[in-house]
């Protein structure tokens, strides 16, 4: 019986040592192609720009014209303040409302469609819907939207998926249930960082990027936070006082359902 050491009978030492080497080459592709599988998942799962999954709003080639958008309300502690700035500036924004929170602050969702706002769902729990079962992700939406419907008295026909985080069955059911998903293509960290100017700042710089290449711009702020109510989004409110002060006289701020996809 051979030992341990020594190749079965019949097989060189040499062409072990080939053998053992094809198997480690083997193994490195198949941890490579994982890698890359896994990596391209989360690019069109969650990449603003990625349409792999399929095509959602974004903004136009209008350079000139500007989206102010709000997630994860309606905030009791924020969005009236949020509202009353808007109203200064005589702006109208789309806010993507978490369901179970405009089901508890109701009269505040309603203030919200009064003023003239937009209203879209953010999903019923800010849950991911990438990862999500396709009976989840339609519970998700239905229960959003109708909530949402309920308050408001008028229909919902927009979703922006909480992350940005999507998959085939996330546009699949939304187009069922008449709604179209809504990405952006200008975001910061504003839930995190403690700096409006910092936080107008790398928007800005954005807003006047993508206008020098054609584009509008279809900006991401948050009103509100996924996980709580009463969250301080003082930040994101200063952050967008600073840019309505900054482009309201050279530009054109617009609600989501000017740009029909």
């Amino acid at each position: 019986m051979p030992s341990c050491s020594q190749p079965p009978s019949g097989v060189t030492l040499e062409e072990m040592n080939s053998f053992l080497i094809m198997g480690a080459e083997a193994a490195s592709g198949l941890l490579a192609t994982l890698g890359l599988s896994v990596g391209g998942f989360a690019y069109a799962a969650r990449w603003p720009a990625s349409h792999i999954f399929g095509k959602a709003l974004t903004a136009p080639r209008r350079p000139g014209e500007l989206a102010l958008t709000f997630d994860d309300g309606p905030n009791p502690a924020w969005t009236p303040r949020l509202l009353e700035t808007l109203a200064e500036f005589g702006v109208h924004a789309t806010f993507f409302s978490v369901g179970k929170y405009a089901a508890e602050q109701a009269d505040l969702l309603r203030r919200v469609s009064a003023e003239g706002h937009l209203i879209g769902c953010h999903s019923w729990s800010h849950a991911d819907l990438a990862i999500s079962s396709a009976t989840k992700i339609r519970e998700e939406m239905t229960r959003s939207k109708g909530s949402i419907e309920q308050v408001i008295g008028q229909p919902v026909c927009y979703i922006r998926p909480p992350f940005g985080s999507r998959r085939p069955a996330v546009f699949r059911i939304a187009k069922e249930l008449g709604l179209t998903p809504v990405l952006w293509n200008a975001m910061t960290y504003d839930w995190s960082d403690p700096y409006a100017e910092k936080i107008a700042a790398r928007l800005s710089a954005k807003i006047d990027r993508l206008e020098r290449k054609g584009w509008a711009t279809n900006i991401v702020l948050h009103d509100g936070d996924g996980l709580k109510l009463g969250a301080n989004r003082q930040p994101s409110v200063t952050a967008a006082r600073l840019l309505l002060e900054r482009y309201v006289h050279t530009h054109r701020f617009v609600r989501l359902d000017a740009w029909k996809a």
